[in-house]
């Protein structure tokens, strides 16, 4: 099958509740799905100056690998620069010709001693074979400026590494959102929501919830103009003990306000969700973000039910997260469902403009590479 040919469904015995192509995603989007931003800096060949200026960062976001060679590499370079230092010391002072000569550094006559004393010296080991005597007011000037430098060390990469340890990003890993939002009716409004929830057993104290619709135009010249719309969202301070659904009401001065089923495909924007929220593990701050384009809006749908009520406990089905179901939802924008008089919901007159799960005699083209979550079928 060549990939431009159409395919034709008959949706007979199928309900088609929302569908999106593969090739969608060959648009650029403002945001990946796990939050990441695919923005590339350009800047002047060899300019490190950025990264230079907050060295204790770019460490920190540098990866595991590059961090094992860092922290490798800044011990044993350490250790052959004081060993270096005591080595010209020893030959300086004669230690290393003469036998017989009162050395600076008892049993260092040369590299290898001399490397050996550095070593136990920074990670303080003291074996007691080797070490400083009275006789160089240099080498003692030299062990004094290690131990400062031993210490500042530990404490620069130790805690690097803990910081590493303690990022953020992965406790983000552990809170999610749906990988759908949803449009349906909530007490005679047209809603857009979504969910957020989280995989772990603790709790979030507190958090934040945020929606931003993001368009991009591209001019004649080539440039790209970003245009940001905040969202209004009912209930944005969330707590997490089960998973919450994250609503905005489409009503006059939302964005969405204009857009039917229709007009939402055909759109070119793309809605930014944030939680921010604090760990009550590590009392840290933690953001978790993703995006939707329209393809991944489901109209005329609503996020099944994963909360039951046990004898003890409340139970969560996670396995739920991501699961719609069809609803009766007008195929109108909400601009127009609301200048049409605002039919109450659940009302039993449901015209032609609604969409419901009834049998829908017609065909509708769609591309073989439809994605597999995205395309829903209910055979009746």
């Amino acid at each position: 099958m060549e990939r431009g040919e159409q395919v034709v469904i008959d949706t007979y015995y199928t309900t088609i509740h929302t569908m999106g192509c593969k090739n969608e995603g060959r648009r650029l989007r403002y945001m990946q799905k796990d939050g990441r931003f695919p923005v590339v800096f350009q800047k002047a060949p060899g300019d490190w100056s950025p990264y230079l200026m907050d060295i204790f960062t770019t460490l920190v976001e540098i990866r595991w690998r590059v961090m094992f060679l860092v922290f490798f590499l800044s011990y044993i370079l350490s250790w052959l620069f004081f060993g270096v230092c005591f080595w010209l010391i020893a030959y300086v002072h004669g230690d290393v010709s003469d036998v017989n000569n009162a050395p600076c550094v008892d049993n260092v006559r040369g590299f290898t001693g001399a490397f050996m004393f550095s070593m136990e010296t920074q990670a303080t080991i003291g074996y007691g074979f080797r070490g400083m005597t009275e006789n160089c007011i240099v080498a003692i000037i030299v062990v004094t400026v290690q131990d400062v430098f031993s210490c500042l060390l530990d404490t620069i990469i130790i805690g690097i590494v803990v910081a590493k340890m303690a990022c953020a990003r992965k406790r983000a890993q552990t809170v999610g959102f749906s990988r759908c939002a949803v449009v349906n009716l909530r007490d005679g409004n047209l809603c857009l929501s979504w969910r957020l929830g989280d995989f772990r057993g603790n709790h979030i104290l507190e958090g934040v919830a945020r929606a931003m619709l993001v368009r991009y135009v591209k001019q004649p010249q080539g440039s790209i103009v970003m245009s940001y719309q905040d969202l209004h969202i009912q209930n944005r301070d969330v707590v997490l003990p089960t998973p919450a659904t994250i609503i905005h009401k489409v009503e006059p001065g939302s964005p969405l306000y204009s857009l039917g089923p229709d007009d939402l495909l055909g759109d070119n924007f793309e809605l930014v969700v944030s939680f921010t929220y604090t760990g009550d593990s590590t009392g840290m701050l933690h953001q978790t973000r993703t995006s939707y384009t329209p393809a991944d809006i489901r109209w005329g749908q609503c996020f099944q039910e994963m909360l039951k009520l046990g004898k003890r406990h409340y139970k969560v089905d996670y396995a739920l997260f991501n699961v719609t179901t069809s609803v009766p939802v007008p195929l109108l924008s909400a601009e127009e469902f609301h200048r049409r008089g605002c039919p109450v919901e659940g009302s039993q007159s449901r015209g032609p403009r609604f969409a419901s799960s009834k049998r829908i005699r017609h065909t509708r083209p769609v591309n073989p590479d439809i994605a597999e979550e995205v395309l829903q079928q209910t055979h009746l």
